[in-house]
């Protein structure tokens, strides 16, 4: 956690996410080749502190297929994942457009898309 944090505190130095960070992302977070509940956790941590900023928008296109990657790994979203995910795109007190990009892919490509995430849609 400690490597994460202080990957948090260097790309958000400016406030934003751009371009050569995900990359940075990409090549931290998929060093083991996949994306752990630590990882998630973290991203929604970006995601809430560069929310409404300028962001690359190759930013919303990783944070997506990171966190669907995760939660998908066994093709659906079970009740643990449906509790992380309400906490974690609720933490902020709203559900900003990457949260619903990741929303709409999840509901795209689940084998079921509980209700208490479609609400979060509406």
């Amino acid at each position: 956690m400690e490597k994460l944090d202080e990957l948090k505190k260097s790309l958000l130095a400016d406030g934003k996410i751009d371009k050569e960070e995900v990359e940075q992302l990409r090549k931290v977070l998929y060093a083991d080749g996949v994306i752990d509940a630590e990882e998630v956790a973290f991203l929604f941590e970006l995601n809430d502190a560069v929310s409404g900023e300028n962001n690359a928008p190759e930013w919303k296109e990783f944070f997506v297929e990171a966190i669907s990657d995760n939660i998908l790994a066994d093709g659906e979203i079970d009740e643990e994942e449906v509790k992380i995910l309400s906490e974690k795109i609720g933490a902020d007190g709203q559900v900003d457009e990457t949260e619903k990009a990741l929303l709409l892919n999840l509901k795209a490509k689940a084998k079921n898309f509980p209700a208490a995430l479609d609400s979060l849609l509406k």
